[in-house]
C-alpha cells in the first residue's frame, strides 16, 4: 500500500514538473520573442532618426546661404570678406544644429583649406580631414556614414556640390561633416529596464562596438555573437550567462545585440521555479507520511492478527484471551476493530470448547482407569479367596494356599490404592504376586528375574505400570513357545528420568508391527491392558513428553521402555 501510495504521489510530482517546465518553456519563449520584438523596434527607431539625420545633411549643402557662401569663398576674397562669409556661414550651420538634439556638431570644409565649426567644438586632425574629404568625393554628393572607432562617435560625411535654382555645375565646394549623439539616439530609443541589460550596437563588418565605449560582452565574444544566426538565445560568457536577442539593420551595416544578464532577467522567473519544486517537494514528504501513516495503521493491527492466528495454529493459547484485543477500543466502528472484536470472541469460544473437552477427557480417563482397574479387583472374590485359602492350608496344599495368597494380595492392592502414584517398591509387590501365580502354572518354562537398584525403592510410578508389561510378555513371548523364556524387570536412573524396561526373549516383532502396535491397531488377546492405555496413563499423569517405546527385532526379543520423571515418595499428585 505504502508503495502504490508513494508511486502515484511520485507520478503526480513528476506529471506536474513536466507540464510547469513546459508552461515555463512556452512563457521563456515568450519572452524571448518580445525581446526580440522590442530589440526591432528600437532599432527602427534608431534608423529613423539617422535617416532624418541624412535628410538633415541634405538639407545643409543645397541651403542657399550655404551655396552662395560656399561659391564665393571660391573667388579667393579678401581677409574681411572670407570673415565675413565664415561668419555668416557658422551662423548658418548654427541655426541648423541648433534646431537638432541629435547633432553633437556641424563642420564644413570648404576648398581652398578652411574649416568652419558650429556647435561642440572637437577637433578633427588633418589626417583624418583628408580621409573624410575622400569619403565624400567616393560618395558623389550622398551622405556617407563614417565610424570614429577611437572615440565610438558617429560622423555624416557629404560633399557639397554647387547649383543655382534649376542649374546644375555640379562644382565641387567643400565637405559637410555632422558629428551625432549616436548614444543619445540608442538612449532614447531604447526603453530603460532595471534588469541591467545593455544595448550594443556592432559594426557588422569589423564586429567592433560603435556604441557604448565599454560594452558587457568582450570583443571576441561580440564577434561570435553576431557571426550566429539565432536571433535569441542564452550564452554563457566571461562575465557571466546573458540573454543575447540580436537584428541586423536594414539601413546601416550594424547589428544591434540586446545583452541582459540572465539572473536578473529571469530572477523572479527562477524563484517561482524553485519555489513551485519546493512546495511540491513538501507536498510529496507530506503525502508519503500520511501515506505511510495510513498504512501502518490499517496493516499494524492485521500483522499482530496474523501473529496470534500463528501462535493459535501453533497451539499456543495461554494468555492469548486476554492479549487480543487490548489496544483495540471497543466502540471503534471500522472494518479493523470489528475483526478483532470477532477473533477475540472466536479465542474465548475455543478456550471454553478446550476446557470443556479437557474436562469431559479427565472424566472418561477416570472412568476408564476405574474400568480397567475393576477388570482385575472384583471386590466380591476377596472375602472368597479369603475362604479358599483357609481350606487350603487345612487340607494342608501349600500350593494352592500361596497362589491364593498372591491372587488376594493381587486384588487388595488394587481396591486399596486410591492415589493413581506409588512407591516403585508397592508396584513390584503386585507383579510378584503376579508372577507367583504365573510360576504356578508355567512351572520351570518361567524364568523371571529382577535388577532393581535398592535406592529407587520409593520411586513414584503410576500404578499398574509394570504388571500388564510382564503379562504381556507372558502372554506374547512365552505362551506361543515350548522353550522356558527369561522375562525379566529393571529399572534405571538418567539424571531426573526414569527407565522402566520389561525384557523378554521371546520371537520379537517387526518395525511394522510396531508401528500398528503403538498407534493401537494391533487388537490386545484377552481382557488384558494394552501398552497404548500405559501410554495414555503416563502422559496424563506427566505430560505428553513422557511414554513408552518399544525396542525389538525379530528373533532378538522385545524390550518395553517406560520412561517417567524419578519422583520421591513425598510427591503428591494433585
Amino acid at each position: 500500500m505504502i508503495m502504490l501510495i508513494s508511486f502515484l504521489l511520485l507520478l503526480s510530482f513528476l506529471f506536474s514538473l513536466i507540464f510547469l517546465q513546459y508552461v515555463y518553456r512556452i512563457y521563456d519563449r515568450q519572452i524571448y520573442e518580445k525581446s526580440s520584438e522590442v530589440l526591432g523596434m528600437s532599432s527602427i527607431s534608431i534608423e529613423n532618426e539617422l535617416k532624418e539625420l541624412e535628410q538633415l545633411s541634405f538639407t545643409v549643402v543645397s541651403d542657399e546661404q550655404v551655396q552662395d557662401g560656399l561659391r564665393a569663398l571660391l573667388n579667393d576674397p579678401s581677409p574681411y570678406e572670407r570673415l565675413v562669409l565664415n561668419n555668416r556661414l557658422i551662423n548658418r550651420l548654427v541655426a541648423f544644429a541648433g534646431a537638432e538634439k541629435y547633432v553633437y556638431s556641424m563642420m564644413l570644409m570648404d576648398t581652398n583649406g578652411g574649416v568652419l565649426t558650429a556647435g561642440n567644438r572637437q577637433g578633427v586632425s588633418e589626417m583624418l580631414q583628408e580621409q573624410l574629404k575622400t569619403l565624400a568625393v567616393e560618395g558623389k554628393g550622398s551622405n556617407v556614414w563614417y565610424t570614429e572607432g577611437s572615440k565610438n562617435s558617429l560622423l555624416a560625411v557629404r560633399q557639397i556640390k554647387s547649383y543655382t535654382g534649376s542649374t546644375f555645375t555640379l562644382d565641387h565646394l567643400g565637405t559637410l561633416v555632422i558629428r551625432i549623439r549616436i548614444d543619445r539616439i540608442i538612449t532614447d530609443s531604447t526603453s530603460r529596464a532595471s534588469d541591467g541589460g545593455q544595448m550594443i550596437v556592432v559594426d557588422t563588418g569589423t564586429g567592433k562596438s560603435i556604441y557604448p565605449e565599454d560594452p558587457m560582452l568582450q570583443p571576441q565574444e561580440l564577434a561570435d555573437e553576431t557571426a550566429r544566426k539565432e536571433s535569441y538565445r542564452t550564452a554563457s560568457y566571461n562575465k557571466g550567462t546573458y540573454f543575447v536577442a540580436k537584428t541586423a539593420s536594414s539601413y546601416m551595416n550594424w547589428t544591434y545585440i540586446n545583452a541582459t544578464p540572465f539572473n536578473e532577467l529571469f530572477k523572479q522567473i527562477t524563484t517561482v521555479k524553485k519555489m513551485v519544486v519546493f512546495v511540491f517537494a513538501c507536498i510529496l514528504v507530506l503525502g508519503l507520511l500520511l501515506g505511510y501513516r495510513l498504512a501502518r495503521s490499517l496493516v499494524r493491527p492485521i500483522s499482530k492478527l496474523t501473529e496470534k492466528m500463528k501462535r493459535i495454529e501453533k497451539g499456543d493459547l495461554d494468555n492469548l484471551e486476554e492479549q487480543a484485543l487490548g489496544i483495540v477500543s471497543q466502540t471503534a466502528e471500522d472494518e479493523v476493530s470489528q475483526l478483532n472484536r470477532t477473533f477475540k470472541m472466536m479465542i474465548r469460544r475455543i478456550r471454553e470448547l478446550i476446557d470443556e473437552n479437557y474436562a469431559k477427557q479427565l472424566v472418561i480417563r477416570e472412568t476408564e482407569l476405574k474400568a480397567l482397574q475393576a477388570q482385575i479387583n472384583p471386590h466380591f472374590l476377596y472375602n472368597t479367596l479369603e475362604s479358599i485359602n483357609w481350606l487350603a492350608k487345612v487340607n494342608k496344599q501349600g500350593q494352592i494356599s500361596e497362589m491364593v495368597e498372591a491372587l488376594g494380595h493381587l486384588l487388595r492392592s488394587s481396591i486399596g490404592l486410591k492415589d493413581p502414584l506409588i512407591t516403585l517398591e508397592k508396584e513390584l509387590g503386585i507383579v510378584r504376586s503376579y508372577v507367583t501365580i504365573q510360576k504356578t502354572r508355567f512351572e520351570e518354562r518361567l524364568d523371571f528375574r529382577m535388577d532393581i537398584p535398592p535406592e529407587l525403592q520409593d520411586a513414584l510410578v503410576p500404578k499398574l505400570t509394570l504388571q500388564p508389561l510382564v503379562e504381556n510378555a507372558i502372554r506374547y513371548a512365552l505362551e506361543p513357545n515350548i522353550e522356558p523364556c527369561t522375562i525379566s524387570v529393571s529399572i534405571s536412573r538418567e539424571g531426573d528420568t526414569l527407565d522402566l524396561m520389561v525384557t523378554d526373549n521371546g520371537p520379537g516383532m517387526t518395525g511394522e508391527f510396531i508401528r500398528d502396535l503403538q498407534q493401537g491397531l494391533i487388537p490386545t488377546r484377552g481382557e488384558g491392558i494394552g501398552l497404548a492405555n500405559i501410554t495414555d496413563r503416563v502422559q496424563l499423569v506427566f505430560g505428553q513428553e513422557w511414554g513408552a517405546d518399544i525396542e525389538s527385532q525379530p528373533g532378538e526379543g522385545t524390550t518395553i521402555h517406560v520412561r517417567i520423571p524419578y519422583l520421591r515418595g513425598e510427591y503428591r499428585h494433585v
